[in-house]
């Protein structure tokens, strides 16, 4: 299943969406970046990336897709997948890669301890499959993790099983993340532990000086939740 070549959208313009669309493409999958028109940023990408690029609406992304990629600014998310359509994502597994990080009061969450983002979408779209993942980690180790040495993990959270056990496939087959480095922490409630590591992600940003690090869980468990 991994190796097949399919149509994949990815919602957001910036430097993650464009690292991962990037990655997609190189992989041979047909690739749709969605924004808010199909000109600007997501066109120029598409022009630079080749002919599995292709740029899109929201909504003509994620019509075309069978699978999406939520790489939208946080605080944009929600309003970015309902431009997607409910219908258009339906039945469809749904990366979420956003945190949401407050613009206005940069370094802290819009949502936390009680909800999360990814809650929010999975309530707001119940018919989409949606994995949280990719999103504790620098765009660049998102793809390539072998970029930082050891065997450093990742996370996935989300209520449909079969759906976590498909990304943990496309994580390794698309960006070279291996099953055993992938940790399932539960349903999608987990997201609110995961997201909340962004102010502790930007205080190792400061500290360190740059983005090529991540947490390497010791004794991890195996078996998907």
């Amino acid at each position: 299943m991994q190796n097949k070549a399919i149509s994949i959208a990815v919602l957001g313009t910036g430097m993650v969406g464009k690292t991962i669309a990037t990655k997609l493409v190189q992989r041979g999958q047909r690739v749709f970046m969605g924004s808010r028109s199909a000109g600007g940023a997501a066109a120029e990408w598409a022009k630079s990336a080749g002919a599995l690029a292709t740029a899109a609406t929201f909504a003509d992304a994620a019509r075309a897709a069978e699978i999406v990629f939520n790489c939208t600014n946080g605080e944009n998310s929600l309003a970015a997948l309902r431009s997607a359509g409910a219908d258009a994502l339906a039945g469809k597994i749904l990366i979420d890669v956003s945190n949401p990080l407050s613009q206005e009061n940069f370094g802290t969450l819009t949502v936390c301890n009680t909800d999360s983002l990814g809650e929010q979408i999975q309530r707001e779209f119940p018919a989409a499959r949606v994995v949280k993942s990719l999103h504790t980690v620098n765009c660049d180790l998102m793809v390539d993790p072998s970029g930082l040495p050891g065997d450093h993990n990742i996370f996935v959270c989300g209520d449909d099983a079969a759906a976590k056990k498909s990304v943990i496939e496309y994580l390794g087959a698309w960006f070279g993340w291996p099953a055993s480095r992938v940790l399932d922490l539960g349903g999608i409630q987990s997201a609110r532990a995961t997201e909340m590591y962004l102010p502790l992600w930007l205080a190792l940003y400061r500290s360190l000086g740059h983005a090529t690090f991540n947490l390497q869980i010791q004794g991890m468990q195996t078996t998907s939740r």
